[in-house]
């Protein structure tokens, strides 16, 4: 019964996070899979993302990444361009526009965040997290 207690506690507090951070996205027309993309893009520091790599770092693998692709195309927030040595394969990157738009939207991000954490100290928070990787999550 407290593996059951454990599991549910921990997709709970997963659901109330994303909930609340999908609401701090909302006022920039972000969903959470596409900040969550974003994310992934600027970290790659400029360099090429295929949709199968976005897709193995995404938090939410079983979201549709190349629908997700086309919604920020179309929001000129990232830009796809056919591989020359590959003509089949498609590199994604991030745009200027979608720099601009993470840079404004990390101050708002970060306090969401602290205040999701705001009842934890720093070394429960770090024992949080050394558990939950424990745990592989």
């Amino acid at each position: 019964m407290i593996n059951r207690d454990v599991v549910v506690k921990i997709m709970k507090g997963g659901n109330l996070f994303a909930e609340h951070i999908g609401n701090t996205l909302q006022p920039f027309g972000l969903s959470l899979q596409q900040f969550n993309l974003l994310r992934i893009l600027r970290g790659r520091n400029g360099a090429a993302a295929s949709l199968e790599s976005i897709t193995d770092d995404m938090i939410h693998r079983m979201s549709n990444t190349s629908r997700i692709v086309d919604k920020l195309l179309e929001k000129e927030l990232v830009e796809r361009v056919v591989c020359a040595e590959n003509r089949r394969k498609v590199n994604i990157f991030i745009t200027q526009k979608g720099l601009k738009l993470l840079k404004k939207i990390d101050r708002v991000i970060d306090q969401t965040e602290e205040t999701l954490t705001a009842s934890l100290s720093k070394q429960e928070m770090d024992k949080l997290l050394q558990l939950l990787n424990k745990i592989n999550l």
